[in-house]
């Protein structure tokens, strides 16, 4: 396939990273996101334009541009390190289906390494299925199947995950879920057993991973003289069960 030449916007690229899928990972988060959920821990990845983040050691530009090649290039250098450690590279954000051809575009000059699409499946089906056939593996966020909650928290419409969610039970590619438990919003019992009867029949489903909500979310947003404004009661601990997960015998696990 013969892709536009274009230059794709990072707002960071994380070596030696272990907490992004097996193995040690080069993870490279995309700036830009048609989704803006309250709890956001990766404020500077909404916008796809350059921002100034203020740090206690002064002031620095986030959006770094490069082309296809040069990303390649350097995920490549460090193609060897990663094989023998059975890792390679994530793609998260920001949301990558945001930069979906520059990311093909990528994947496409990457030596062999095994990649990662991590996504909150918000996009057109055309950009998720660019990307999920040329990954190895997909790191899919359910965060709430309630289309109400869904476009009050993440401002987005729940029926574009969901397309794409069944979309995959037509790729052949190994799937993660993963769940914010965000207290008193996605971590009640109603969402749990609702997301667990739309990934019962996913055929190519690993396990769910149950995310606990971090309470260090807000943490980046003076520094980009944004206002954090979280939406429910950060003190709150949040409900961690896979029991509807247990009752569908799907294998999960909280990280």
């Amino acid at each position: 396939e013969v892709f536009t030449v274009r230059t794709g916007l990072i707002f960071d690229i994380k070596e030696f990273a272990l907490h992004d899928g097996p193995g040690i990972r080069t993870t490279v988060f995309m700036k830009g996101c048609p989704l803006c959920c309250s709890w956001c821990h990766n404020p500077e990845g909404l916008s796809p334009q350059r921002q100034a983040l203020h740090t206690p050691t002064g002031t620095r530009k986030v959006g770094d541009e490069y082309t296809s090649k040069e990303l390649a290039d350097l995920l490549n250098r460090q193609a060897a390190i990663l094989t023998e450690n059975e890792g390679g590279v994530t793609f998260s954000g920001g949301e990558p289906l945001f930069q979906a051809e520059f990311v093909a575009q990528t994947i496409a000059q990457l030596h062999g390494l095994h990649v990662i699409l991590d996504t909150s499946g918000y996009g057109s089906p055309q950009a998720f299925q660019l990307l999920a056939k040329r990954c190895n593996l997909i790191y899919f966020d359910i965060k709430s199947t309630n289309a109400a909650i869904f476009e009050q928290y993440c401002g987005g419409d729940i029926a574009v995950v969901l397309g794409n969610l069944d979309m995959l039970r037509n790729i052949d590619v190994p799937v993660v879920i993963r769940v914010p438990l965000i207290p008193g919003v996605t971590d009640q019992d109603e969402n749990m057993a609702e997301i667990a009867r739309c990934i019962v029949d996913l055929p190519n489903l690993l396990h769910v991973d149950l995310l606990p909500y971090n309470r260090l979310a807000g943490a980046k947003y003076p520094q980009l003289d944004q206002v954090y404004k979280p939406g429910f009661d950060e003190e709150r601990k949040p409900l961690i069960s896979g029991a509807y997960f247990d009752e569908m015998g799907i294998p999960w696990r909280t990280i």
